[in-house]
């Protein structure tokens, strides 16, 4: 099963509390979130961490007793612990976990107009044909970003992040069922898509290995 966790991080920019929270965490968190400029960016960072902490309760784990190590493409892992999978994502208000037994990513943005020259300069010839087969520009927008958050979370899964060419694949949406599959390569590749719309304003998408009997999303829980 795939658990994915959500949790509003501009809480944390009370200083007491962001002291408090950060110190739950392991020092390669801890480390993470100090090298942050922004304080914005530190609470995202903070928020991330704190949701992987709850996430790994599941198995009986905490965050703060983690090693971390770095899969071929930079992905991390978790040393002791290389069949829990997880990935984090965070954007405006929020930050995302996700975790499983199967290789999983995630992607969270916030849906904000006058971003359609991305489309213009990412999208595959398929994707921009699905994102203007609607006039509405509320319509387009938000297309725009479900397409998008599904490339990311498609990338994050594969483990080769932005070093895999964006028009190298395309996410195609079935207009009668509104799933999702991803075209890569020769052939189409077995990943299976979920997305979810439950933060008003934002968007979600989770992308797993079709073919793992493990693969079933579970409904998104928010945390404090």
């Amino acid at each position: 099963m795939i658990h994915t966790y959500y949790i509003e991080v501009t809480q944390f920019e009370d200083k007491d509390l962001f002291q408090e929270k950060r110190s739950l965490l392991s020092p390669c968190r801890q480390q993470k979130i100090a090298r942050i400029r922004p304080e914005r960016d530190k609470c995202r960072s903070l928020g991330a961490g704190l949701a992987l902490d709850h996430a790994l309760q599941v198995y009986g784990l905490r965050e703060r007793d983690m090693e971390y190590v770095s899969g071929e493409w930079g992905k991390p892992f978790f040393q002791a612990y290389p069949d829990i999978h997880f990935s984090l994502s965070h954007s405006g208000a929020y930050a995302v976990c996700s975790i499983g037994e199967v290789p999983v990513g995630n992607d969270i943005e916030q849906v904000r107009e006058g971003r359609l020259k991305v489309a213009e300069r990412f999208f595959t010839a398929q994707e921009l044909e699905f994102l203007y087969a609607v006039q509405d520009e509320e319509e387009i927008t938000q297309r725009m970003f479900r397409i998008w958050t599904m490339k990311e979370s498609f990338l994050k899964v594969t483990g080769r992040g932005m070093t895999l060419p964006l028009k190298s694949f395309s996410v195609i949406v079935d207009a009668r069922t509104d799933t999702a599959r991803v075209e890569y390569g020769s052939g189409h590749a077995a990943y299976r898509m979920k997305e979810y719309d439950d933060i008003p304003g934002y968007r979600v998408a989770v992308c797993c290995h079709a073919d793992s009997e493990t693969a079933k999303y579970m409904e998104p829980v928010a945390l404090w």
